[in-house]
């Protein structure tokens, strides 16, 4: 599908990457996302960490998936949460933003196995899934609306602008726990990028 703002030579900025630090370099982390991992091994994300613990000479850090995290907020109730050795555990900052590229061959796209890779953010234009992934709105003042999901694919608003149905993360995962429809925001395409 052609970019329809493409030709009036207007553009939008993209959001900032997400950038992994390692958790032993971060301040405070409750709340906070993270991937957990092995150098040459892998990473897995969509997990929130608490506040480091230390137990004996080792430090530690709690660690749940996000679905979790947000019962426990939203209900205040106490879950059971892993403890990852603090090497193991890497925070997702925000970058500084730059030009989007290409998607590219093969070997521009090779990364390094000795630290989960920096993402950076694809237009919701491109993407071929929207439902369910993680998306950036971009806001009309410049700024960023984070912590959101997208909840339906691409499709033509009642005034005939191409948008999608956004939710924030703790509605998303509270209809998961719930069954209670979430409250959703449409978005315009050119305002909607996959973190």
């Amino acid at each position: 599908m052609p970019d329809p703002f493409a030709e009036s030579g207007w553009t939008t900025d993209p959001p900032r990457p997400l950038v992994p630090t390692p958790a032993i370099m971060a301040g405070q982390l409750r709340g906070r996302r993270v991937l957990i991992g092995l150098p040459g091994h892998g990473w897995r994300g969509d997990l929130r960490a608490d506040e480091k613990v230390v137990q004996g000479s080792r430090t530690y850090v709690p660690v749940m998936p996000e679905a979790e995290w947000y019962r426990a907020e939203a209900e205040q109730t106490e879950v059971f949460a892993p403890l990852v050795p603090v090497e193991r555990v890497w925070v997702e900052e925000l970058g500084i933003a730059g030009p989007v590229t290409g998607i590219g061959d093969v070997v521009s796209r090779l990364v390094s196995l000795d630290e989960p890779p920096r993402r950076n953010p694809v237009a919701a234009l491109g993407a071929s899934i929207l439902t369910g992934r993680r998306v950036v709105q971009l806001l009309e003042d410049g700024g960023e609306r984070r912590d959101l999901r997208a909840v339906t694919e691409l499709h033509t608003s009642n005034d005939g602008d191409i948008c999608a149905r956004v939710t924030t993360e703790l509605d998303w995962y509270r209809w998961g726990w719930s069954g209670g429809t979430p409250a959703t925001l449409e978005v315009p395409v050119h305002l909607l990028w996959l973190e």
